[in-house]
């Protein structure tokens, strides 16, 4: 009995499903280009995440266009999307769960100077916020103060507690990379907490000359851009890392927040850079866009 060749055996195949034998190499050779494709993009994801592990996919395609351009791939924002969930690289929310702001005091609170405010530039508003890293030693507690013009993070401190001398320092710092030169008036916000109401930190706005305004109710959108910045620093960049001491904390904080500063691109902000928008002149285009999400990454966080 004759051996049927492997030539044979495909050209029958082909004729079975009505294709071409060079419609099939030519599928054969496109899969095998697509396989090389993708383990290059994942490879470019994974070096772009190990400065931040946690950042989204919309995020990352901003980043990797130059790349994929230089190795000729195209790949649109469906496509990683779908590449990323097979490979299980999509984000998932995680919940805040400490508190950190005691509204519940009795020193004097301010008004809320930005509802309706309109920024234009850098140094016009700082918003301030409290989050938290853990270490075996126990929580410590991050300070963070950023520019809303440029989401960049002017001042930070990391304290052993909740006392009011990390918020202190943080602004300090913020203080000192001030440009006294600037035009514009500048206001502080921040919730109610204790920590932004004491004696100390009120004593540094008002020397500076600039205005505190104050959330008036305990909502986290009353201050959503703080808010958000810490959720990019701890999410995106040391998601459920624990430290062994609050000095080691101290050393990745830093490191974290040069990158957020100089590396992360922001959608709000033109894809720019916190630096390159903090030096930016003009408005700056918004270039994030409310997208339909599917039931099965309803979960993932794109931001």
């Amino acid at each position: 009995m004759r051996q049927e060749h492997p030539q044979e055996s495909l050209g029958s195949l082909c004729e079975l499903f009505g294709v071409t034998r060079q419609a099939f190499y030519d599928a054969a050779e496109h899969e095998k280009k697509t396989s090389i494709a993708h383990m290059l993009v994942l490879s470019l994801v994974r070096e772009y995440r190990i400065d931040i592990p946690l950042i989204g996919t919309r995020k990352l395609l901003f980043l990797l266009i130059p790349d994929l351009k230089q190795h000729g791939i195209r790949i649109g924002r469906d496509q990683l999307f779908e590449l990323l969930r097979f490979h299980g690289l999509l984000i998932r929310r995680r919940r805040r769960i400490v508190k950190t702001t005691d509204s519940h005091h009795w020193l004097k609170k301010y008004p809320n100077l930005i509802k309706g405010l309109v920024v234009t530039g850098s140094n016009q508003l700082w918003v301030s916020d409290l989050t938290y890293i853990r270490t075996l030693e126990g929580f410590s507690y991050l300070s963070l103060i950023t520019d809303a013009f440029s989401r960049k993070i002017v001042g930070h401190a990391l304290y052993h507690t909740l006392e009011a001398v990390g918020c202190i320092n943080a602004l300090k710092m913020a203080i000192e990379g001030l440009k006294r030169d600037s035009p514009y008036f500048l206001i502080h916000h921040s919730d109610r907490g204790i920590q932004y109401c004491s004696a100390e930190y009120v004593s540094l706005l008002e020397g500076e000359n600039i205005a505190i305004s104050m959330t008036q109710s305990g909502s986290p959108y009353d201050n959503a851009l703080a808010e958000r910045v810490n959720g990019i620093i701890k999410n995106e960049f040391f998601p459920k890392r624990v430290y062994q001491n609050h000095k080691e904390g101290s050393k990745a904080i830093l490191r974290i927040i040069q990158i957020y500063n100089s590396k992360r691109p922001h959608a709000s902000v033109d894809y720019l850079t916190p630096e390159q928008a903090h030096e930016h002149e003009g408005l700056l285009a918004k270039r994030w866009k409310q997208y339909r999400r599917k039931k099965s990454v309803a979960n993932s966080t794109e931001a």
